[in-house]
């Protein structure tokens, strides 16, 4: 009689809040699903950035204090994976940290949300909700188009998405910029309207609506979960390798690659999103704000040529030569 083999028990990391807990188990299941010999085990932490919610990330250390414990925790053994949002991660991992994983994109949108029954129209200012430079800059010049006659003031809202609405709900603010990805993951949202809609939330009712991506450019990887693990623990890597989505892997290397040419960092308002056409070819829209100007890039390219079409974004970005971003990548890869 053959033994049965032992279940290899995967212990994925992850923080405490709703979503970041939905998304693990995203991937938890979709781990299980591929290799149904294994098992997981979310190990749960709470970061600084998940403690301090009344600062901007910029000031107690940007988008690492959302993966610097986690990172530990591979390093250490403790845990064999950590999901986060791509969007959330710096340019540079731990020493001998990857990213083992890409699994399929979800909605990449930003939304716009408010209490049902608001009337924007004819006030002389919106109060906007959000900690992103991205989202300031682009509402700011958005909202006349919007509502035509007023301006847009931007208010500090940190928190997770429960938290962010229930300060709407108690009138903090107007309106509040969201990610859509992980308000569909939460059930916020059934994904099928065109435009926009109504949720519940708490009992109150909040209304949404898309913002397009070619309009609102995303942050680099908004709507993408990363698997981050060890990079020499090939049983991770054959584990994640049956999760992998080489188009979502594709767009996240490539705007990974403009916000490291551009070094970018929570501090500032750039934005860039790529996604692939049916013929096989990448496009990339992108946006920064940098000494007092606001720059806009939209390009394609073949696949194979996405680098190239990544250092002629970050080119046109920065405001810089597209010799000088070579010679910079050159030094960076010796």
């Amino acid at each position: 009689m053959t033994e049965k083999r032992k279940a290899r028990t995967v212990r994925i990391g992850t923080r405490t809040s709703k979503l970041a807990v939905v998304q693990t188990e995203l991937v938890a299941e979709a781990i299980r699903k591929s290799c149904p010999q294994t098992e997981t085990e979310l190990v749960t932490r709470q970061t600084m950035g998940d403690q301090i919610l009344n600062k901007p990330l910029l000031e107690f250390g940007g988008k690492g204090v959302f993966v610097s414990e986690f990172e530990q925790g591979l390093t250490d053994g403790t845990i064999d994976l950590a999901v986060h949002s791509a969007k959330d991660m710096p340019m540079e991992l731990g020493e001998g940290l990857a990213i083992l994983a890409v699994p399929e994109r979800e909605d990449p949108r930003d939304v716009l949300v408010m209490r049902e029954g608001t009337v924007l129209s004819g006030k002389t200012e919106i109060v906007a909700g959000t900690s992103s430079p991205r989202r300031a800059v682009q509402i700011e010049e958005l909202g006349p188009k919007l509502w035509p006659g007023s301006s847009v003031r931007c208010s500090m809202l940190r928190g997770n998405v429960n938290t962010r609405l229930k300060k709407l709900g108690e009138g903090g603010y107007d309106v509040i910029i969201l990610a859509a990805a992980g308000l569909k993951r939460l059930g916020f949202l059934n994904g099928e309207e065109a435009a926009g809609g109504v949720f519940t939330e708490n009992g109150q009712i909040f209304r949404y609506e898309y913002l397009d991506c070619e309009t609102f450019i995303p942050a680099g990887g908004q709507g993408i979960l990363a698997v981050e693990g060890r990079e020499e623990d090939e049983e991770m890597r054959e584990i994640c390798g049956r999760i992998e989505d080489r188009s979502a892997r594709l767009c996240l290397e490539t705007e990974r690659e403009v916000l490291r040419l551009l070094n970018a960092g929570c501090h500032e308002p750039i934005g860039v999103y790529t996604w692939i056409r049916e013929g096989g070819e990448i496009e990339l829209s992108g946006i920064c704000g940098r000494d007092s100007q606001i720059r806009r890039f939209c390009g394609s390219a073949a696949v194979s040529r996405a680098k190239e079409l990544a250092e002629e974004a970050a080119a046109a970005l920065g405001g810089i030569t597209g010799s000088q971003v070579s010679e910079e990548t050159k030094e960076r890869r010796d």
